[in-house]
């Protein structure tokens, strides 16, 4: 087995309470300042079989018999036009496409859960028909027991990018949400628990409460990715974005934990910028500082393997400590693997 894909069960730590968080959100400016870099080594992903096609804002891999795999955008340099396929590991180190899945034509930026025995797989549909005759994006969602025969049964509302998922104890199902405009301006990050993934609609995950206080109202954040802890709190794996004075944007990975319970989270805290990768080109100059988060594989040892697409062009990796492992001592927080500590943590709207 990979050293990757270790199961990751981290002793309990002793509980201790938060310290109080910060008044307000961070900037990205801020949060930036905070940022700290340990040793680590990063790299990129390396492709066949897509033609001519950029690969890049992939998933982290996962194991599925007995293979690696990821699921990836592909799509051409002067094009917005994707689709998200399969590519499975060879002995190489060389990632082809995986020759028992479906190609999920017309999707952008992937991603995939394991719920109740399936495979989840979203992607953001684009373009989208709306109702009213125009057209937006949309996310998709398909499920089932293999990838050759995934079928699907969900859209999320029109508009709406972010959506993840992930099993909660007793078949329940965690959703972030990521509205936009009157209810999430530039973009925040909401969340609510479904029965399980056949009670999953649009309207409710329309109506999901916002976390507070986790960007400031000209940048915008969302979630790319979450993990279920001992204890029963959740690690998100998310993004958080602004755009400088050219309009040129600037995404960096982030985390922070959530109380699925209280809906309670701690700070947001970047954990990598687009110079710990290798350099590269982008697919316009806009996109140049562009780190848009994929996945993140756990290890047994306290560090884990951060998987992203760069610059909408490249997919890499960053090998760094483990943002959701108890050792690691957060601005703000302590031993964030326990529900005690969200004791002074900031509730949630809604």
């Amino acid at each position: 087995m990979s050293p990757d894909l270790l199961a990751v069960s981290p002793a309990p730590c002793a509980p201790a309470p938060c310290a109080p968080p910060p008044p307000a959100p961070a900037s990205c400016a801020t949060l930036l300042r905070r940022f700290t870099r340990p040793a680590r080594a990063g790299g990129k992903l390396r492709f066949e079989g897509a033609g001519a096609r950029d690969v890049y804002n992939i998933t982290a891999p996962f194991a599925c018999g007995g293979a690696r795999v990821i699921v990836a955008r592909v799509e051409a340099r002067e094009v917005e036009h994707a689709d998200a396929m399969f590519f499975q590991e060879h002995p190489d180190g060389i990632w082809r496409p995986h020759p028992g899945a479906v190609v999920l034509h017309g999707l952008q930026d992937p991603c995939v859960a394991r719920i109740a025995g399936e495979w989840v797989v979203g992607g953001v549909r684009f373009p989208a028909r709306l109702a009213d005759g125009g057209t937006a994006w949309r996310m998709e969602f398909y499920r089932g027991r293999a990838l050759a025969s995934l079928r699907h049964f969900l859209d999320g509302p029109d508009r709406m990018k972010d959506i993840r998922l992930v099993e909660l104890p007793g078949g329940r199902v965690g959703v972030l949400t990521r509205p936009q405009g009157a209810k999430g301006g530039r973009g925040k990050i909401g969340f609510y628990i479904a029965d399980s993934l056949a009670a999953l609609n649009a309207p409710d995950i329309a109506a999901a409460p916002l976390l507070e206080d986790q960007c400031i109202d000209t940048e915008w954040v969302g979630a790319n990715e979450a993990h279920l802890l001992p204890g029963g709190l959740l690690g998100v794996l998310g993004h958080i974005a602004c755009f400088d004075a050219r309009e040129h944007r600037h995404y960096y990975p982030m985390t922070f934990h959530l109380d699925p319970a209280t809906r309670r989270t701690t700070p947001v805290r970047i954990i990598a910028c687009r110079d710990d990768f290798p350099a590269g080109d982008s697919k316009r100059p806009d996109l140049a500082d562009v780190v848009f988060s994929g996945g993140l594989l756990r290890r047994a040892d306290g560090t884990a393997r951060l998987y992203s697409g760069l610059s909408d062009m490249e997919a890499g990796w960053l090998d760094l400590p483990d943002p959701f492992e108890c050792k690691m001592k957060m601005e703000n927080e302590k031993c964030p693997d326990r529900p005690a500590p969200f004791a002074g943590g900031r509730p949630a709207r809604g």
